[in-house]
């Protein structure tokens, strides 16, 4: 259903969302994926038999969580939709959807086509409204609520623990990022160039994963910023239906202020803008544009080397040593994505192992699969989404101990 119609869906998605059409088109291909993903998975969720002991043998047995809450944002709000929902009910879990609500187009009717495929009455079910703190509370009050599966920002996810009270259940949380990207002296540098800008500049910058900070080492700092500087000049920046558009609007005034304020903090603590540094405007075109922006000379006492900044700004430093990279990849509270670019095996690997975060991509700027599991550590989350281990969080494990 999402293939048969994904040209229209990706229409709505741009006009709802503002990201370009080609990304549009992207989304809903990775959907239709992860959906395809989560029924495959629906038959791999067994348990397992146990040797005998003296008393007997042994099950440990796999059951639905219960009924679902799935909050999802609208930074992707179709893909993210479709591994929350996919999973839940491959597991066999009754699922409420509440999708974002600067994105309820989309998810409405992805829901349909979900529904059209012949799922029972009542058993997924979606929930669109401008009032979500109401609504999400009144849904954690309840007691047949069994599990809740939330991406958004980490002070939300945080703030939907804190709601937990008396209730213990499970919660699945995919929360921000602060993603760094190391450049290693050895790496392809066209490619490393071309990875950090689409890794960055994707979606105007506003996905969990994108690159915050890139960490260049100091020998090629200045032919890998060369490079970085005229792919992000070539960036278009409109409307994402339009032709050719690489860069469409932020989301809503307040991201644009965030993204301006992070800009004007680090410039004014010394550092230099390589390309871009302010609002894109144009009088044919109203709306919340800021250029691809680089940065260079980021410290660690700027706001955008802390704050995740979910804009088309990418912030650059320099590094001497391998222990120096690693460092400054992990001076902060999120632990989500991050980025290695380089040749030498060895040595990407003993960086692998030393890095705080649930995903990595190895000269690779999109390491989201659906055969992979989704999620962070420290202040970006807990539990997986997708790959085997993404229906477990919609499972409990049942241990059965057989006397004959």
């Amino acid at each position: 259903g999402i293939r048969a119609r994904q040209g229209e869906l990706a229409a709505l998605l741009s006009r709802e969302n503002g990201k370009p059409l080609a990304e549009a088109n992207g989304e809903l291909a990775g959907a239709a994926r992860m959906l395809e993903w989560a029924a495959e998975e629906g038959r791999r969720a067994y348990g397992r038999v146990t040797p005998a002991n003296a008393a007997g043998p042994g099950l440990v047995l796999r059951a639905p969580v219960g009924p679902v809450l799935a909050i999802t944002p609208w930074n992707f709000p179709a893909s993210m939709l479709i591994r929350k929902i996919g999973l839940a009910l491959a597991a066999g879990c009754p699922v409420i959807a509440k999708p974002a609500e600067q994105t309820p187009l989309i998810a409405t009717a992805l829901l349909e086509i979900v529904q059209d495929t012949g799922v029972p009455g009542g058993v997924l079910q979606s929930l669109t409204t401008t009032r979500p703190a109401d609504l999400v509370g009144a849904l954690l009050a309840d007691r047949r609520l069994r599990k809740v599966s939330f991406t958004g920002s980490t002070e939300v996810g945080l703030g939907l623990l804190r709601q937990t009270g008396d209730i213990l259940r499970r919660t699945s949380l995919e929360m921000g990022g602060h993603s760094p990207a190391i450049v290693f002296e050895d790496a392809d540098l066209e490619a490393a160039a071309a990875g950090v800008v689409t890794g960055k500049f994707f979606n105007a910058g506003q996905s969990c994963t994108a690159v915050n900070r890139l960490y260049v080492h100091e020998s090629v700092r200045d032919d890998l910023l060369s490079l970085i500087e005229k792919k992000t000049a070539a960036l278009k920046v409109g409307r994402g239906d339009a032709e050719g558009t690489h860069v469409g609007p932020l989301i809503d005034e307040a991201g644009l202020a965030k993204v301006e304020n992070q800009v004007a903090d680090a410039v004014g603590k010394g550092a230099r803008v390589l390309v871009g540094g302010n609002r894109w405007t144009d009088s044919a075109l109203p709306g919340h544009f800021f250029e691809p922006t680089v940065l260079d000379g980021v410290t660690p006492d700027m706001l955008i080397s802390r704050e995740e900044t979910f804009g088309p700004v990418l912030a650059v430093s320099a590094f001497g040593t391998d222990d120096e990279a690693v460092e400054l990849a992990n001076s902060t509270d999120y632990g989500l994505a991050a980025y290695v670019f380089g040749a030498d095996l060895r040595r990407i690997w003993r960086t692998l192992d030393r890095l705080d975060f649930g995903v990595l991509g190895v000269n690779d700027p999109a390491p989201v699969r659906p055969e992979l599991p989704f999620g962070g550590q420290k202040n970006s989350g807990q539990e997986r989404e997708g790959g085997a281990e993404g229906i477990e969080a919609y499972t409990e494990t049942k241990a059965v101990a057989l006397r004959f």
